[in-house]
């Protein structure tokens, strides 16, 4: 299989689209991120990249709080619309119709129509180049009951958006299953 080099860039598979939320100048505001992954499970904590000049990090800063709000397919216009306008301009939380609510941190802003909700405490704020990168402590999560199996949360349930670089930005959905995780591995370990 040949290759071709493209130079070093952040291309890793899928990247999850969730809309973080933090109180800016007293107000709930939430934009859209592509870069956000779990960094660690004890204590849990996320990281998510941010642009220096997004009016969330604004709020991140004067709080030291933020949400990450895992949207469903069904939120793909308000995921997009909460990624292309500035909350310094318009509230988007209005725009969008989201019905707002807080869980443990009251300066972390939460959306109801949102399938899984994260509260987290900033623990790190690292300058990475055009880049910040906050790294958050989940304090509480929130799933939405008809998102569970068996009382955990479900993928094919929760059916959350993926963000695409590939030949033109574009949003994608989970596929189908391919199999069990700690199991179809197996196949492997028993041919050895």
């Amino acid at each position: 299989m040949s290759k071709k080099e493209l130079g070093p860039q952040p291309l890793l598979f899928p990247n999850p689209a969730v809309l973080v939320g933090a109180m800016v100048d007293g107000k709930p505001n939430f934009a859209t991120f592509a870069w956000c992954g779990i960094t660690g499970g004890e204590p849990p904590t996320i990281s998510v990249g941010i642009r220096h000049e997004r009016h969330t990090l604004k709020g991140i800063h004067q709080n030291r709080t933020f949400s990450v709000n895992v949207p469903s397919a069904d939120l793909i216009k308000e995921t997009d619309y909460c990624g292309m306008v500035s909350g310094a301009k318009t509230d988007k939380a209005k725009d969008c119709g989201f019905k707002v609510f807080y869980g443990t941190l009251d300066s972390a802003p939460l959306i109801e129509q949102c399938p899984v909700n994260l509260e987290c405490e900033v623990l790190h704020i690292l300058n990475l180049g055009v880049h910040t990168m906050v790294v958050g402590k989940i304090v509480q999560t929130h799933v939405s009951e008809d998102c569970l199996t068996d009382g955990a949360p479900d993928i094919m349930k929760i059916k959350p958006l993926i963000y695409s670089r590939g030949p033109s930005a574009r949003y994608n959905a989970v596929g189908e299953v391919l199999g069990n995780a700690f199991s179809i591995g197996k196949e492997i370990k028993k041919s050895h």
